[in-house]
């Protein structure tokens, strides 16, 4: 079921953040299974609570997992299952905003194994560091938004290290310095914060439309025409995943 998404005027320094981080097998939940839930709560940039485990994954991590996380097979071979871990983490986050740095790669993780384990995913309010980070960050301030470039360019408390519970630390100092730049902009509450994204999203998904349109017509352009290997066709794009 759906949890309730707090009032448009309440403040952001005001609003409770559960910012989770995950490691899995894999790159999607098709093809991984998850090894390792972080998560902090913060409110007001103070940190309230964090929640962390190993979970055994039902399935041999792979080498290069293992050589990116340090997460073994002896590592997760004691540790519980989903079904034993989910419940805790739900409860947790009750009542916050869902935090992720790169947040539709978690959730996804999440949801499915909700489905899996038979639990309803409550749909939490969710902030993607990523999208916000693009928004509110200068062109010559960091070379992209990966997780660690935004981990010290804030100066976060615990360094990023694919480990989920140091992750999601970092992930909470990276937001706690985007929101005080949001307060500069004018941006105190969620509603205003809303605006400000769902502007963002329309303005990307306009200027695609445009790139897609021009793509379109430079294909009409060259019909018939003979692609040799020196003829290189402009490529739509996409918006681009940041793995951290």
């Amino acid at each position: 079921m759906p949890v309730p998404a707090p009032p448009e005027d309440v403040a952001l320094t005001d609003l409770d953040f559960a910012v989770v981080d995950l490691e899995t097998t894999g790159w999607s939940p098709e093809d991984g299974a998850i090894t390792e839930i972080g998560a902090v709560r913060v409110r007001g940039g103070v940190r309230r609570g964090e929640f962390a485990s190993l979970v055994n994954p039902g399935t041999p991590v792979p080498i290069s997992i293992e050589e990116l996380t340090g997460i073994t097979d002896w590592l997760v071979a004691a540790a519980p299952g989903l079904a034993t871990i989910l419940p805790g983490l739900l409860r947790f986050a009750d009542g916050c905003v869902l935090v992720a740095h790169n947040a539709p790669f978690d959730l996804s993780f999440l949801a499915a194994a909700c489905a899996d384990c038979g639990l309803a995913w409550p749909r939490f309010p969710v902030l993607d560091t990523v999208l916000l980070a693009r928004e509110v960050m200068e062109p010559d301030e960091v070379p992209d938004c990966k997780l660690g470039t935004l981990a010290r360019f804030f100066g976060a408390k615990t360094a990023p290290n694919h480990r989920a519970l140091a992750d999601a630390r970092a992930t909470a100092d990276v937001l706690g310095g985007l929101i005080e730049r949001l307060g500069r902009r004018g941006v105190h509450t969620l509603g205003q914060l809303n605006a400000l994204l769902e502007a963002a999203a329309a303005a990307a998904a306009s200027a695609e439309a445009a790139a897609a349109s021009a793509e379109a017509e430079a294909a009409d352009g060259t019909a018939g025409a003979e692609v040799t290997a020196d003829t290189v066709l402009p490529a739509i794009r996409h918006a681009d995943v940041v793995v951290a």
